[in-house]
Order: C-alpha cells, then sequence, then structure tokens
C-alpha cells in the first residue's frame, strides 16, 4: 500500500514522502495516528503542489536576495567615531552598529549575524564587508570610519 508520510517515521521516511509499506502497518499504526495518508490521486496532486509552491517561494527568497545585494553594493556606510590620540577608537564598531547605520540611513534591514567581521573594528579607514543574504547569495558594503 503506497501512502504519504505527514511526518517524519523512524526508519521508514521523511515527511511527504511516498513510500510503500504493508497494509496492516499503514492500517493500524501509520493512518491511526496520523503519521501518513493513503497515496491517492488527489493527495499526490496536493503533494506536488506544496513542493512547487515551496520551490516558487525558495526562488522568489533568492530573486529579493541578489536584488538586496545589487542594491548593497552601491551603499557606502559612513560612521562616526570618537578616538584617542593614537588614533584607535573608544569602542569599537559592531556588525549592530553596521545593521543600525544601514538601516537609519539606507532603509535596508540586515540582520547583524549576517554581516561578517573577522573582529571588530578598531580604527579608522575604508572596509570591505560580506554580508550572507541567503543560501548561495552574498552582498558587499563598503564602510567608512571616520571622525
Amino acid at each position: 500500500m503506497k501512502v504519504i508520510l505527514l511526518a517524519d517515521v523512524k526508519s521508514l521516511g521523511k515527511k511527504d514522502q511516498v513510500v510503500d509499506v504493508a497494509e496492516g502497518y499503514a492500517a493500524n499504526f501509520l493512518l491511526p495516528r496520523k503519521l501518513a495518508v493513503v497515496a491517492d490521486n488527489k493527495a499526490i496532486n496536493d503533494l506536488r503542489g506544496k513542493e512547487e509552491s515551496k520551490r516558487y517561494k525558495i526562488e522568489e527568497e533568492r530573486k529579493a536576495a541578489k536584488a538586496l545585494a545589487a542594491r548593497l553594493e552601491t551603499v557606502t556606510v559612513k560612521i562616526r567615531a570618537a578616538s584617542g590620540a593614537d588614533g584607535r577608537l573608544y569602542g569599537a564598531i559592531t556588525s549592530k552598529d553596521i545593521a543600525e547605520a544601514l538601516a537609519k540611513d539606507f532603509d535596508i534591514a540586515v540582520d547583524k549575524r549576517k554581516i561578517e567581521l573577522a573582529e571588530n573594528i578598531k580604527s579608522y579607514g575604508s572596509y570591505s564587508l560580506t554580508v550572507k543574504l541567503y543560501d548561495g547569495v552574498t552582498g558587499k558594503i563598503s564602510l567608512v570610519v571616520h571622525n
């Protein structure tokens, strides 16, 4: 008997997978516990529709990430910071500061955890930073720390 799994079942398969099981196993275990449904034409068509919508959503998110990456290429974030006599900053410029500057100055929302910094920035200068926007999609930000 062919069934579509509604949840991961150990040693049988993953969710949304079509598997062939014994009728007794399906009737006495999988179906009563709502772990699977019978794989009739309607259920298979619903499964295909779900898979297509998932692929479409992923593709739309990827397009949006690529558009954001292109927009980030044109942006130069400028952050003002105070320093001591030796030119070192009193604090450090963190990814949180960069994300806040992007949101405030350019109305671009980027999660601070997506901005890659090897270490916090502790001196004036220009920096090029990488932002992970989506799986396989990265953007570059130009950062200028000045007085």
